[in-house]
């Protein structure tokens, strides 16, 4: 692997000045800079390390963390451009005030915290405390989703606090806490490696998560079978020994039948099922007519190629299985992760070397976010906010009464009905772009138009900012010290890099200013994310996701350190359930009975075709982000329809022709893209754009009844090919560049 300084003049050298970096001039001596950072990636859930180089307060380049024993140095082309967006030139940097009809003009801080207090004065005063609600993300730290969540319900005072992970891992947690009472993937990745097979359902791994692919092959290496369910030919599917082709919507059914074969041939751990689990029975009954016949009818799958992956499942001594929104994507995402976890359980294969369940987590701090503070449900340390003990004691870490708590409240897709019903009135948001990535956006943005007041925290205008009111220049990742939770349940530091340009700030000393201009200075006297992590440490004491006993100087020494982690002399835990005292109610883990039901919408004359949607590898969630960054925006310009050749003939579709996609939510014109490695049945547009090149303008807001997850994997769609070509790559990496 390389080791000299990938900085900006070397990309320049190598891809050419399309990357739009400042003068090279203006960087004297930058191959040396005054300091090297070692730090994490700030997308996904991998969390790969990675060493910033700084130059006069920015960054200007990056070298492999070769030490961080995750990614080992590797890092995907978005990891390895990631910094270029700290020098871009839509950076905001004083706060702005939107004037009707004359866009927005900036305005002081002074003047903008007085007016962000006022409107929400006067809005909970003659609405009620819980018509304005707060909307927040988890690319946040462990400190700032703490610090949000604490804010939201003793400063702003509200129950209508909800995260952007609920739009990525909440089916993975509620199915998590009702098999074992703790949401976390149960292994490291490491045991990935040693496994004797690994299925992989609903995740396109190669694109979305790269660095875990280096564990996928090493397991390869040592002789794994690998199975990958997924409608489309994915990139980790093309590699795989045993590709399963599902039809989106009909995960539940197939591993229904997985377990119907493996009760069938006997291919279980009685030891296990009968000592330390229960509801067997209840998801044996469940299971009993799932026959080979009924399971091809259902999911589209050959029922050879279903008995294959039962019979390699079956016969293993160890076994990983992972997945991701593949399968959680779903208006039954919580019914698809127990079905996961059942045949886990039945295997018996967890809580010991090589054998482990994973769940993937797609934002960068999608782990560690959902379980100290910015739910509407749950209260720091994974605790119920519903559960009178654990609304006391984090009550009184927090130095408030219970009965001053508010309840819970509605989550992100509710709020924003809320809002379209007129009973919310106003709205604060940090790092969320609900506009680009809720589905049904046509009415979100109707909703937008509906407050009577929107103030927004971020550290460019994304598209939802331009919606706002009042938008406050926070801070980029690099700008802030703090702590993040991998999709391993390694906690590890985000260390601070540089200071947030111009007069933006950073985003916990916003959060703070506003909490002592609304009243509750007391509740919120931090000089550091320490100090808040210090607290949030005794808040998740005793809590499912128990972080007391890791400290920011246990971290550094050790490169991250595994939760639940109960006191400073535990070493904490890489591999959960080694034990067996799960941490249900009766210790046990839990199969449940997962009767197979249709997705929300099914195709019919009208709507013949199956929308699904997902990430492309160069894109990032909404695109906030990655859109501005240029090399990425030419490795994938805009958004394409996939289409099988065989459906495009039907429909008389050419390649790069432009389709015009209709849903019972609105339309939207996509170029098609002929492939043979999707469903005929199938069609996929990723997520990643605004606007007309929106996918979400079709997807619908139909929830998982649990979760409350909204279904993006599955939608009813028709096929209109509208007989003229789409600009052509070139035109279009052209236009994307301009």
């Amino acid at each position: 692997m390389a080791t000299l300084p990938v900085t900006a003049e070397n990309l320049i050298a190598q891809f050419g000045p399309s990357l739009n970096f400042p003068p090279v001039q203006g960087y004297p001596g930058r191959d040396e800079p005054d300091e090297v950072v070692k730090t994490h990636c700030c997308f996904c859930g991998m969390q790969c390390g990675i060493k910033l180089l700084v130059k006069d307060n920015r960054i200007v380049g990056f070298e492999p963390w070769e030490e961080f024993p995750y990614n080992e140095g590797r890092l995907c082309p978005k990891g390895v451009q990631r910094y270029l967006q700290n020098n871009h030139p839509d950076r905001l940097l004083d706060p702005i005030e939107r004037v009707e009809g004359k866009g927005f003009r900036p305005i002081g801080w002074d003047a903008a915290y007085d007016r962000l207090i006022s409107e929400i004065q006067r809005i909970q005063g003659q609405y009620g405390r819980d018509a304005f609600a707060m909307l927040s993300g988890v690319s946040l730290t462990n400190e700032k989703s703490y610090l949000v969540g604490k804010f939201a319900r003793v400063a702003l005072k509200t129950k209508n606090l909800d995260y952007n992970g609920r739009l990525c891992m909440v089916s993975a947690g509620a199915g998590n806490k009702k098999a074992f009472g703790l949401d976390r993937g149960s292994n490291n990745y490491s045991d990935l490696a040693h496994a004797e097979v690994v299925m992989i359902c609903g995740t396109n791994v190669s694109e979305t998560f790269p660095t875990l692919t280096h564990w996928i092959w090493q397991a390869r290496d040592n002789g794994a079978k690998l199975i990958v369910v997924d409608p489309r030919l994915t990139p980790i599917a093309r590699t795989a020994d045993l590709h399963l082709p599902i039809r989106p919507g009909r995960d539940s059914a197939l591993y229904g039948a997985i377990l119907h074969q493996l009760i069938k041939h006997d291919w279980l751990d009685h030891e296990f099922i009968a000592n330390h689990t229960s509801g067997f029975e209840e998801a044996k009954k469940a299971v009993e007519s799932y026959d080979l016949e009924w399971a091809e009818r259902t999911t589209g799958i050959p029922k050879d190629k279903i008995m294959q992956a039962a019979q390699w499942w079956g016969a293993a001594k160890t076994s990983f299985l992972m997945h991701a929104r593949g399968i959680e994507h779903h208006s039954k995402g919580v019914e698809n992760v127990l079905g996961c976890i059942n045949l886990v359980l039945a295997t018996g294969r967890i809580g010991k070397p090589y054998c482990g369940y994973a769940t993937i987590t797609g934002q960068g701090n999608g782990q560690g976010g959902r379980e100290h503070g910015h739910k509407c449900d749950q209260l720091p340390g994974n605790r119920d906010i519903e559960n009178p003990e654990h609304r006391k004691y984090i009550s009184s870490v927090w130095g408030i009464e219970e009965k001053e708590m508010p309840g819970k409240g509605l989550t992100a897709y509710e709020i924003m009905e809320a809002i379209h019903r007129g009973e919310i009135k106003g709205l604060l948001s940090i790092c969320f772009n609900p506009l680009v990535s809720l589905p049904n956006n046509n009415m979100i943005r109707e909703a937008l138009e509906k407050l009577e007041f929107y103030a927004c925290i971020d550290f460019f205008l994304n598209e939802t900012a331009r919606h706002a009111n009042l938008i406050l220049p926070g801070s980029l990742h690099e700008e802030e010290d703090g702590t993040v939770t991998t999709a391993e349940g390694r906690v590890v530091r985000i260390r601070k890099a540089i200071n947030p340009p111009g007069n933006a700030r950073t985003d916990t000393s916003i959060l703070l200013e506003i909490a002592k201009r609304l009243g509750a200075e007391k509740h919120f006297s931090f000089n550091s994310s320490e100090d808040i992590f210090n607290e949030l440490r005794v808040a998740s004491k005793g809590g499912t996701a128990d972080y007391f006993g890791i400290t920011y100087k246990k971290i550094e020494d050790n490169m991250g350190v595994f939760w639940p982690c109960p006191s400073e002399d535990h070493p904490g835990t890489p591999r959960l359930w080694e034990d067996r005292k799960f941490k249900t109610p009766d210790g046990r883990a839990h199969f449940h009975g997962v009767p197979y039901r249709e997705p929300a919408e099914l195709t019919d004359a009208d709507y013949p075709m199956i929308l699904t949607t997902g990430r492309v590898v160069s894109q990032y969630l909404s695109g906030t982000q990655t859109r501005r960054i240029g090399k990425l925006v030419e490795q994938y310009p805009e958004p394409l329809l996939e289409i099988h050749p065989q459906t495009a003939a039907r429909f008389g579709i050419k390649d790069r022709e432009l389709v015009k996609v209709v849903t019972r939510r609105g339309a939207a014109e996509f170029p098609a893209q002929l492939v043979e490695t999707i469903r005929e049945d199938t069609v996929f547009i990723p997520y990643h754009w605004p606007g007309r090149k929106s996918a979400n303008q079709l997807t619908s807001g139909h929830l998982d009844p649990i979760s409350k997850i909204p279904e993006f994997k599955v939608c009813a769609c028709r096929l209109e090919p509208q007989g003229r070509p789409a600009p052509s790559p070139a035109e279009t990496k052209a236009y994307a560049s301009a």
